[in-house]
């Protein structure tokens, strides 16, 4: 069931709307749909999505999802190139339990009706190879497989009556209780902005479950669709949840470089067809920097272009497949051939023009096997999770994959606890008696302008500590602003994002001042080498939710 704009006038009132269910799903992507299906079906779940129920990363994904489906592939291979990609920070436990149920989730999703490409030859399914990777893994639908899953999702989803669907619902902050049953807090639900309405709501339930995808709308420019803010991220530290290597941000090597294209992601994908690299000049430069050339894990390939970049004083460089046949390229790529033509290149007769982009938040809030989180009650999926697999540098469609054995994963975990949790105390509704309508909206906007551009100068590819010191000290004026602006002014999406946008960008250089070495995503000119012991960025809130609590 989905909440329509027109059912949500008819029952507005002068209060605030109260939900009450048993478990709420923040984020309605891969992850989010994922576990909504694998819980059992008497059990009553809200999915929100911020915007439209198919905004969001996991629709524009166009790689694929990497598994375990070739005979001449192993758990074994596919574990060992994840941990080479991760740059010694993988954690192998994670590694082996997400891939050695990645043919699992596959078959989940060919029952669902995921229309994956066949091979035209003899009609298997059609793998490829992406970067990382020392085989043919990569099952996709073309060059859309987000879209085609997220569709065989929703679809699904729809058939269900226990799961209700909002849109346009953004959440603002987790609601904590204490736990009757131990010295913890535990979470209760979610305040969240009705943006239909203009209203905050309140949604109790026994479980709630963060699926809000990443934080790479903190970089000025990114291959992200404008609602990857970080949100999940930041309400959990509020909570008191751990976070971890946020210092690793992947910039994805190849996005459309052009003024009127906006986010458009060049899929690794074309690269592990035959696409070739190519300096202005048309020369070839990859093998310089990696033996695998262009299929070099995503950090050599992204400072790779970045430092030819910056030698050459050029704007961007090229991706070449035109020398493939036409009927290939338009078989195998056929939305970014469409995308590139309404900016007036053909792939087939010319290269593309690409630069680097902000791409996946590697780390995360803390989780364990489960997605659970240091908070009682609170799970986290998909990217906005830390789960040890990705370690330094995420491998080539690792992401999808995560989110699908880790929802399956976190709904055994709550369908299992559910009956024992006690009820939900009465929540107090949001309280807005002491703001007012801002009519200085503007500062808004130029503080997140701002905010992603000094990110993206100080804190991006390649960092020194005193780009660090310059991002730290910009940080603490903006969030002073933005804090008084907060706690002036009514809430709305914007203020929201940019909250919780500032919160991540602490936390990234919070991370990235700590880590003084270079490895995977973390490149620092000030300490080049990699350090003889990886050791994962913990960060540790001052009101850490796995604490005891005494009450009397």
């Amino acid at each position: 069931m989905t909440v329509t704009d027109t059912q949500i006038m008819a029952t507005t009132t002068s209060q605030p709307s109260s939900h009450q269910y048993d478990v709420l799903i923040i984020g309605s992507g891969a992850a989010g749909l994922s576990l909504a299906l694998h819980l059992p079906s008497n059990v009553n779940i809200a999915v929100l999505s911020k915007a439209s129920l198919s905004e969001g990363s996991t629709w524009y994904a166009q790689g694929g999802i990497a598994a375990v489906l070739d005979d001449n592939d192993t758990v074994e291979s596919h574990v060992a190139d994840t941990l080479e990609a991760g740059a010694g920070l993988c954690h192998t436990d994670a590694v082996e339990f997400t891939i050695s149920h990645s043919k699992q989730a596959i078959d989940w999703l060919i029952e669902l009706g995921v229309d994956f490409t066949r091979d035209a030859g003899n009609g298997d399914y059609h793998l490829t190879r992406e970067g990382g990777h020392s085989k043919r893994r990569v099952i996709h639908s073309a060059d859309a497989t987000g879209k085609a899953l997220h569709t065989a999702l929703m679809d699904k989803v729809k058939t269900h009556s226990n799961i209700t669907l909002f849109d346009h619902y953004i959440a603002v902050d987790l609601i904590k209780q204490v736990d009757p049953l131990s010295k913890k807090r535990r979470c209760a639900g979610a305040y969240v902005y009705n943006r239909n309405t203009d209203r905050v709501e309140t949604f109790a339930a026994r479980s709630v479950a963060l699926a809000t995808g990443g934080a790479s709308k903190v970089y000025l420019y990114s291959s992200n669709p404008d609602g990857a803010s970080g949100d999940g991220i930041a309400m959990a530290w509020r909570a008191g949840c751990r976070v971890a290597n946020m210092e690793f941000n992947q910039f994805h090597p190849t996005c459309l470089f052009h003024p009127k294209a906006k986010s458009f992601l060049i899929t690794e994908a074309l690269r592990g067809e035959g696409g070739h690299l190519l300096l202005p000049s048309g020369e070839r430069f990859m093998d310089k920097f990696h033996d695998r050339g262009e299929l070099a894990p995503r950090d050599v390939v992204a400072r790779a272009i970045d430092h030819e970049m910056k030698r050459l004083g050029s704007d961007c460089i090229y991706l070449d497949i035109s020398h493939k046949s036409e009927d290939f390229i338009r078989a195998h790529f056929p939305t970014i051939y469409q995308e590139c033509l309404t900016f007036g290149i053909d792939i087939t007769k010319e290269p593309i023009p690409v630069v680097p982009a902000a791409h996946y938040t590697c780390g995360g809030i803390v989780v364990d096997k489960h997605g659970q989180t240091d908070l009682k009650n609170l799970y986290a999926i998909g990217e906005s999770s830390f789960t040890g697999l990705h370690g330094a540098n995420r491998m080539a469609s690792n992401s999808l994959l995560e989110c699908l054995v880790y929802a399956r994963s976190a709904a055994e975990s709550i369908a299992e606890q559910l009956d024992t949790i006690p009820p939900v105390a009465e929540i107090a509704p949001w309280d807005e008696s002491r703001v007012t309508n801002s009519d200085e909206d503007v500062v808004i906007s130029h503080n997140w302008e701002e905010l992603r551009r000094f990110m993206w100068d100080y804190v991006g590819i390649v960092r020194t500590q005193k780009r660090l010191e310059r991002a730290t000290h910009r940080i603490k004026l903006l969030q002073k602003e933005i804090h008084e602006y907060y706690s002036n002014y009514k809430v709305g999406n914007d203020l929201i994002e940019l909250r919780n946008l500032a919160l991540v960008a602490e936390l990234i250089i919070r991370s990235a001042t700590q880590r003084k070495e270079s490895r995977g995503l973390h490149y620092s000119l000030d300490y080049p080498a990699r350090a003889e012991v990886a050791t994962d960025t913990v960060l540790v809130p001052m009101n850490f939710a796995s604490q005891d609590i005494f009450v009397r």
